[in-house]
């Protein structure tokens, strides 16, 4: 595949609310959305990193830096021979910057697979044609503001509920949802790296309330850590940001560490590696679930072509567009029955929608190969 122009875009995307965690409060998404132009076709992408390195060590505008200046070189140098499976290799010289390579290697192989015609789902080998969705429920000022909350996205049918949780807002809200709602709502809490070995009875204390599952509580390199929580409370445990690839997954879960995985490709280089993580999870019986990094349609239809694999067994972060935006990228990804249904077109299978880009752009840098 020969490659025209690479084009990166700073778009502003309003929240229809404000989303807290225990990083901070968000109440835009900013996103760069790259553009990958060959003779025959255009495909996109998006860098999930944030605009200030709180989540992750990346950001956007590093991000940018080191897309322009280190990564599409290399992938330059490849000239005709560039495909999206010869991304990761050619790009693993540059340490770490995976959401960078993600958004790359997405871009690449969505035009690949338009030009070819195969869909995102079909590639990956996915195994039905609609996904569970859940919804992520943020840190709120009152415990009566979350059960509003809490009770319209079931209104609207998500099939679960995760709550973002910290030191201050963990048990209670959790208590208060469980009892508002009852024990067969699906539900699970999600703490960011927030806590420390330290509160492991703090923690435990969860543990009547039936979750599904305990998200991250413990700083992304601490597996040894995780592995010893895990022995002092009976929530399953299951590992985000600690997971940046297949080799990762396979020692989190031969040390014990977790029991469930969170996928999300951006954080892993891209879906390729998302599969190969999916494969050695399925090979030791892990579930995994797909995460969202509130993204776009752009980003959103390839997450849900992911997390139509058979060992994605967990709904997922991959919510409606109404959850995050009032105006998104595609046309909206709506709820059927508590579902979104995987796309069958070409590439993501969706298309970018010209106008609301050009309306949300603050910048644009091409990249001539």
């Amino acid at each position: 595949m020969k490659i025209e122009t690479i084009e990166l875009r700073r778009v502003h995307m309003p929240l229809v609310r404000p989303f807290r965690t225990s990083f901070g409060t968000s109440t835009e998404r900013e996103v760069t959305v790259v553009r990958v132009i060959t003779a025959d076709a255009e495909g996109w992408a998006e860098c999930a990193a944030d605009a200030h390195p709180l989540y992750s060590s990346e950001f956007l505008d590093a991000s940018d830096l080191v897309i322009r200046d280190h990564l599409v070189p290399r992938l330059q140098a490849l000239g005709d021979r560039l495909s999206a499976e010869l991304v990761a290799t050619a790009l693993e010289p540059v340490k770490g910057h995976m959401m960078s390579k993600a958004v790359l290697e997405t871009a690449i192989l969505d035009a690949q697979l338009k030009t070819t015609g195969v869909s995102f789902g079909s590639h990956l080998g996915a195994v039905r044609d609609t996904v569970p969705a859940g919804v992520s429920v943020g840190i709120m000022d009152s415990i009566s503001e979350l059960l509003d909350a809490v009770a319209g996205y079931l209104a609207e049918g998500y099939l679960r509920i995760k709550l973002k949780i910290e030191p201050g807002w963990d048990v209670e809200p959790v208590r208060a949802v469980r009892e508002k709602f009852g024990p067969d709502l699906l539900l699970q809490v999600d703490a960011n790296t927030a806590y420390t070995l330290a509160d492991a009875r703090h923690l435990a204390l969860l543990d009547p309330f039936d979750l599904l599952l305990m998200e991250q509580p413990m700083k992304e390199d601490d597996i040894l850590g995780h592995a010893n929580l895990a022995k002092l409370i009976k929530t399953p445990i299951c590992l985000d940001e600690s997971i940046e690839s297949a080799r990762d997954a396979a020692t989190a879960i031969t040390l014990g560490a977790c029991s469930i995985i969170n996928v999300k490709p951006a954080r892993v280089g891209g879906y390729l590696e998302a599969r190969r993580i999916h494969d050695v999870a399925a090979a030791h019986g892990v579930p995994v679930w797909c995460g969202g990094m509130l993204e776009t349609g752009i980003g959103r239809a390839a997450n849900v072509a992911l997390a139509a694999l058979p060992n994605f067994v967990l709904p997922g972060d991959t919510s409606a567009s109404s959850r995050y935006f009032d105006q998104d990228l595609t046309a909206p990804f709506e709820l059927e029955n508590g579902h979104l249904r995987v796309p069958t077109g070409p590439g993501i299978g969706v298309e970018v929608l010209p106008d609301v880009l050009a309306s949300v752009t603050a910048s644009t840098d091409s990249i001539r190969f």
